[in-house]
């Protein structure tokens, strides 16, 4: 009898450590129709803004914390939200050609997130994968957490994805033509 007692008791406390183990995380989808990513990119004489279209996303907390995340846009809705008319259509078509993102075979660009540490209460630094033009690089930068929406605003090299036009990296001479290489990325989620 005392035998039996000892297995039921020992049955529960390991049961129970079993049933109440680390939780794995949780996935939270973004949702993609509130949720926005918006693109501003500069040059000598000015600068140009737009949007692209989150096709997909999530992220991943383990309790309150972020552990991870990844996410596709959609490239071929790349397009300019600071022109009207002729010249907003120019530049939108010049966005999707080979000059610029190629999205007719590249239509998605993608990031995973390959580390997350805290920073502060609802702030993280997150490195990740980024890949434009099916060329994959690390990234770095600050997210901040609040409820159920979370912001972003990434620093991205647009050279280091081979897209060259106007970019004085690749180009001598072109003076105020000069597009900078570097862009920035704000990202607003809702999951």
């Amino acid at each position: 009898m005392k035998k039996n007692i000892l297995s039921l008791a020992l049955t529960l406390v390991f049961g129970a450590t079993v049933i109440a183990g680390p939780i794995d995380g949780e996935k939270k989808t973004v949702n993609t129709e509130t949720s926005k990513v918006a693109w501003k990119a500069y040059k000598v004489t000015g600068s140009h803004t737009g949007t692209i279209t989150l096709k997909s996303g999530a992220l991943e907390f383990d309790g309150d914390k972020l552990t991870g995340g990844e996410f596709v846009v959609d490239m071929t809705t790349i397009n300019t939200t600071d022109l009207e008319g002729e010249y907003k259509g120019k530049l939108d078509g010049h966005l999707h050609s080979d000059d610029f993102f190629s999205t007719a075979t590249n239509p998605t660009s993608s990031i995973v997130f390959t580390s997350v540490e805290a920073s502060g209460k609802n702030s993280y630094n997150v490195t990740g994968d980024l890949t434009i033009k099916g060329i994959t690089k690390p990234v770095s930068f600050d997210i901040s957490v609040y409820g159920s929406k979370a912001t972003a605003t990434l620093k991205v090299d647009r050279a280091k994805y081979n897209v060259k036009y106007g970019s004085g990296s690749f180009f001598d001479n072109l003076g105020d033509k000069t597009i900078y290489d570097e862009f920035d990325l704000v990202v607003d989620l809702e999951f």
